[in-house]
């Protein structure tokens, strides 16, 4: 790992990304260009590359504030050292599935990582309707790792006192107890939705069963600490070709509850089902891989790698059980929230006005039935069985 010299904190640039990267000795005596690539809501991303090659180095640096806000919003530069940390640990786990990282300034909130524009954002591969066959066993992988991994089934107490402490990350999680769990169910100045959908809105927030069960899922994500989290999982944060997948963008990691990462992944998904009107059953495919290979590998992982003997039968039954309890409930907070929220997802907002509010008003209402009825519907092959009834 390079060593790199303290500095006042700088906003890179297109010029200085290329200087900054030749002082670490990468590129030197070569003719460079760079542009900056980021399209997130908290970053800046910079490609940089010597003009005669493709393949180059990828320089992402944190803004003091929220990108999609401004400066009115702080935040902390201390998710970037999370990002690095959180990124380390899953080189050591599952390596295949995420970017090498080849420096870390904490002082800058620079981190310089493998170039994998080679591959495309699977948000937007999906939305261009592209196969992508063995991402949803690759994402099954990756969740089964990492999240066993960092319990308190696969690694010792020491150790998992040691990543809470680690990845201690209050604002970030703030951000999303407050986006996902708090705002979309009250009439925030944060949210965000179109006039035609204001009845259903307020059907929501008149609902006293969800907004029960919407804090009952806000006290999960407070207090349950049972891995540690990518804690930002959807389509927009995965690279992914027909054969590779690489998942990017930890910066919200914590040690938090594993029903989490899995719900997030699966409603990104669900966006796809309610926007596409054809080839819905790959995606149906999809989200049932999901969960088939997370059991598995999980199952595995415990029997083989437990560090305590906690492998009886019917605790794996009933964790896993619980696990994909807790993921439908994210799901529906999911669907409500990217509907009426903040940040909204591009699956969806891309879409004709009518067509858009048809799509969303269903969306609504099959979130609003996840988080009342996720005990009832208890995993992602009953969700997609209910939904396809009904619709």
């Amino acid at each position: 790992m390079t060593v790199i010299q303290k500095k006042e904190y700088r906003p890179l640039t297109e010029a200085t990304s290329i200087t900054y990267l030749q002082k670490l000795g990468y590129f030197t005596n070569q003719v460079c260009e760079s542009v900056e690539i980021g399209d997130g809501n908290l970053n800046l991303v910079f490609k940089v590359r010597p003009v005669d090659q493709e393949q180059g180095l990828i320089i992402k640096q944190a803004l003091p504030y929220a990108k999609v806000v401004g400066e009115s919003w702080p935040l902390t530069l201390k998710r970037a050292t999370i990002e690095s940390n959180a990124t380390k640990i899953y080189n050591e786990l599952i390596p295949n599935l995420v970017p090498k990282i080849f420096a870390h300034d904490e002082e800058q909130a620079v981190t310089v990582m493998e170039d994998l524009s080679h591959l495309q954002i699977l948000r937007k591969g999906l939305i261009e309707k592209k196969s992508f066959p063995f991402f949803a066993e690759h994402i099954g992988e990756f969740l089964a790792n990492s999240l066993f991994f960092t319990s308190d089934f696969g690694t010792t107490p020491a150790k998992k006192k040691e990543l809470e402490l680690t990845f201690n990350n209050p604002e970030l999680c703030d951000i999303t107890e407050d986006l996902v769990y708090t705002d979309p169910f009250f009439n925030s100045e944060t949210n965000s939705f179109e006039e035609e959908l204001l009845e259903d809105v307020q059907a929501l927030w008149n609902d006293e069963v969800l907004q029960l069960e919407a804090a009952k899922l806000k006290l999960d994500f407070l207090s349950k600490k049972e891995a540690l989290l990518h804690g930002d999982l959807h389509t927009g944060s995965i690279f992914a070709s027909a054969t590779e997948t690489k998942v990017i963008d930890p910066e919200f990691a914590f040690v938090g509850p594993i029903g989490f990462d899995l719900g997030q992944i699966q409603a990104n998904l669900l966006f796809q089902i309610f926007s596409r009107t054809d080839q819905k059953e790959e995606i149906l495919d999809q989200l049932v891989t999901i969960e088939k290979v997370f059991n598995e590998t999980f199952i595995r992982l415990w029997e083989e790698h437990s560090v305590r003997p906690f492998n009886q039968v019917e605790l794996i039954k009933e964790k896993l059980e619980g696990y994909w309890i807790d993921a439908i409930g994210v799901i529906g907070c999911e669907c409500i929230r990217r509907s009426i929220g903040l940040a909204h997802v591009e699956d969806i907002d891309s879409l004709e006005l009518d067509r858009k509010i048809a799509i969303k008003k269903e969306i609504l209402a099959f979130g609003a039935n996840c988080i009342k009825n996720r005990f009832t519907i208890g995993n992602i092959k009953n969700l997609i069985s209910d939904w396809s009834n009904k619709s």
